[in-house]
């Protein structure tokens, strides 16, 4: 059975790159990676915001959970300077060397450097301790922000409930400004995973799309590297919580059946499908990603170009692959496929596999939306992998219902003519 459905899946895989129509994107970070660029593959939609407009993002999807992140796109740095409210007017810019420096997860988008802190125990979420009492996170850690120009900002988040209170104030070199203070409701913007604000600016800003709007964003963003062991700044991908992906080396293509372990880890693309070569970046082609949505459609996605950050321009291919990774087993003894679906020649194959001889026939019906029938055919019962070309080039443009019956196992898929 298994050899059957390799080769099963074998055809079914030539028959994908007949067909399929392959998407080629160009797009570009702009000189020094200044943009953050977020894409949609179903819908081939891409945003893009200039990577300095802001500072610090705001878990705001949920009112029960919380979570906050500094912009290490742009190199701004997190230390933690002291564990009670009351450090907060003793910041010492010249005590820098004791500071904790904080780092962003790479792998889960709530986990942001300012989660990360040295506070412990039950109740600890990060910045600040849970009071039960009231239901608020009540600030405990203060933080320094260091920028790329050596400028600081002392950060206090207060408090948390249903949304962040927070006080900053800049160094001017000798002494702190006067603090600012804002409040940062969850229900600002409802449809995006975070609110963001211009700690420079003293402004809310939205800085990303709507969480449904897209399914990863091109980014600069922290690592750690092991080897050489440390964290670096890397140019790479990032992953919207709501899909998986799976990484496979496919040297010859995509494979007839891909092995894949498909990970919510957001940076599963990552960066590392580039390397420098000496004299630039060499993009391995080899390495393809699978983006599977919520409702199990699956993209297969390779690099082909990457110019480095003299133009920040980087190319990419995909399409959608779900056909070819979906043939459904009826039951333990048949299995059943279409290709291609949606078809634009009106032409499409059946691919089947029929292990049981208690059927004595196998059986083909379209059936309009309307529910009327409007093709039938008969196909070999045979023991064994079949295939059977159908030429629909009667029936109009438009969605109908193919029927598959086997023996007592039937099984229906919405097809698409064009």
């Amino acid at each position: 059975m298994k050899s059957k459905l390799q080769f099963l899946f074998a055809f079914i895989v030539s028959l994908t790159y007949l067909h399929a129509q392959e998407v080629t994107v160009n797009m570009s970070m702009g000189s020094g990676y200044s943009d953050q660029i977020y894409y949609k593959l179903n819908t081939q939609t891409e945003t893009v915001f200039t990577a300095d407009i802001w500072d610090v993002a705001f878990y705001r999807a949920s009112n029960f959970d919380l979570g906050v992140r500094v912009n290490d796109g742009v190199r701004i740095q997190v230390y933690e300077v002291a564990n009670t409210p009351a450090g907060y007017d003793t910041v010492d810019v010249t005590n820098q060397s004791a500071w904790s420096q904080l780092r962003n997860d790479d792998t889960n988008w709530n986990n942001g450097a300012f989660m990360n802190t040295s506070l412990t125990g039950p109740l600890a979420f990060g910045f600040g301790t849970y009071d039960p009492q009231n239901n608020t996170v009540i600030g405990d850690i203060v933080f320094v922000l260091e920028y790329i120009d050596g400028s600081y900002k002392k950060f206090f988040i207060e408090s948390y409930a249903s949304g962040y209170n927070f006080k900053f104030s800049s160094w001017d070199g000798s002494a702190w400004s006067a603090d600012t203070n804002v409040s940062l409701p969850n229900t600002n913007n409802p449809n995006n995973i975070f609110n963001y604000y211009s700690l420079q600016n003293e402004s809310e800003v939205i800085a990303e799309p709507g969480s449904s709007d897209w399914d990863f964003v091109f980014r600069k963003y922290d690592t750690f590297l092991n080897p050489p062991g440390q964290y670096y700044n890397v140019t790479g991908v990032l992953h919207n919580p709501n899909i998986e992906i799976a990484e496979n080396d496919e040297p010859s293509g995509m494979h007839a059946n891909p092995d894949l372990t498909f990970s919510d880890d957001i940076n599963t693309i990552g960066y590392n499908w580039k390397a420098f070569g000496g004299t630039g970046f060499v993009v391995d082609s080899d390495k393809a990603f699978y983006i599977k949505y919520t409702d199990n459609t699956i993209y297969r996605l390779t690099f082909t170009e990457f110019s480095g950050t003299s133009s920040g321009d980087l190319t990419f291919v995909y399409e959608d692959v779900t056909a070819s990774l979906s043939i459904e087993d009826i039951s333990k003894n048949v299995s059943f496929g279409i290709y291609p679906n949606p078809s634009t020649d009106k032409q499409i194959n059946l691919v089947y596999d029929v292990n049981d001889l208690s059927s004595d026939k196998n059986d083909v019906a379209i059936y309009s939306t309307t529910g009327q029938k409007v093709f039938q055919t008969t196909l070999s019962s045979n023991q064994g992998f079949r295939n059977k070309s159908l030429d629909l080039s009667s029936l109009s443009d438009g969605v109908y219902l193919l029927q598959f019956t086997s023996g007592t196992f039937t099984t229906t898929k919405k097809i698409i003519l064009k």
